[in-house]
Parts: C-alpha cells; sequence; structure tokens
C-alpha cells in the first residue's frame, strides 16, 4: 500500500463510492441520501481553498482503499489552528492498517502546516473508531447527547482530539 495525494479527477469517483457507502450503512456521516457526483467538484475546491490535504490509500492493484483529510473546525478566526478530519477505509479493507497508515500521514500534515488540534466527530456507539483513535493519541473531549437522528434512532456525537506541539509560535489574529 502507498499513500498519495488525491486529486478529483483521478480519486474523486472512489472517494464517493467510499463516503456513499458509509451514508447508507454505517452513521460515520450523519448524512441521510448518498452524494451526487457533482458534488465532489466542490469539495476538493474546498479543501484546495484552504490546503487541507486529502491523501489517499492505493493497494497493489492501483485500487483507492482509503482516504483521510481536514478541514474547517470552526470558521472563527480563533479556531485557526483547529481542524476537524475524518478517515474513511473500504468495507473489506478495515482492519489491515489503512486507516492507521492514513491518520499518521494526517497528523504528519498537521504538524507541517502548524496546526494544534486535530478533532473528529465520531458516533458514540462507534467502539471501533473509538479504539482507533484512542490507540494513535487521541483523547476523549466530550459529548453532545442526541446531536443527529438516524436510522430511526438518536445518536451521541463524541469528540476525540490530539494536541500537536505546533505551532512553535502562535499568534493572534
Amino acid at each position: 500500500m502507498r499513500l498519495v495525494p488525491c486529486s478529483l479527477s483521478e480519486h474523486g469517483g472512489a472517494i464517493l463510492q467510499i463516503m456513499n457507502e458509509a451514508i447508507v450503512n454505517s452513521t460515520a456521516l450523519y448524512d441521510y441520501a448518498p452524494r451526487e457526483p457533482s458534488s465532489m467538484a466542490p469539495w476538493f475546491e474546498a479543501k484546495r481553498a484552504k490546503s487541507f490535504p486529502i491523501w489517499g490509500a492505493i493497494d497493489d492493484t492501483g485500487k483507492l482503499v482509503g482516504f483521510a483529510s481536514y478541514g474547517t473546525f470552526r470558521a472563527w478566526p480563533a479556531y485557526k489552528y483547529s481542524v476537524e478530519h475524518s478517515v474513511y477505509v473500504a468495507p473489506g479493507q478495515q482492519g489491515q492498517g489503512v486507516g492507521t497508515r492514513l491518520m499518521q500521514r494526517l497528523i504528519e500534515s498537521a504538524t507541517e502546516q502548524q496546526l494544534h488540534a486535530l478533532i473528529g466527530g465520531i458516533d458514540a456507539s462507534n467502539s471501533a473508531s473509538v479504539a482507533f483513535h484512542q490507540k494513535l493519541g487521541f483523547v476523549h473531549a466530550g459529548t453532545i447527547k442526541e446531536a443527529g437522528f438516524k436510522f430511526g434512532r438518536w445518536l451521541d456525537l463524541a469528540f476525540y482530539q490530539l494536541l500537536l506541539p505546533t505551532p512553535l509560535h502562535p499568534v493572534d489574529g
């Protein structure tokens, strides 16, 4: 497996397929309906505009088996050193180190970009994702009870964060 920066033309369709599988079959995304192919261009553009990376895991056959990225945590200026990340691994690929490799690369990217806090919003009942984040050093930062409603039930949203030693010289403004 190798990690590559993703592009819309090469990886957009595979990313959409992984996202839509998560939307339809899990509470990893609190969306109800699969996303349209037309949603990918704005998604990639929003990442590019903020210099947010999109890393893909490519298997030995050249297939994208997972991706990871981060984006704006909150839109106000004082949050400029915090980002919210996402890591998705294709069905049948979990438990093989794909997510760990992607997350390690995302942490490296955040450090290189002089960010401070990586924040993951995780459905609180997703024990595999919680364990995955804890294994990588993330700590529970709080839970919002009944923040979402999907599959006929209320969902609690747990936040896990990893604080980085960067930026070396944070500034206001």
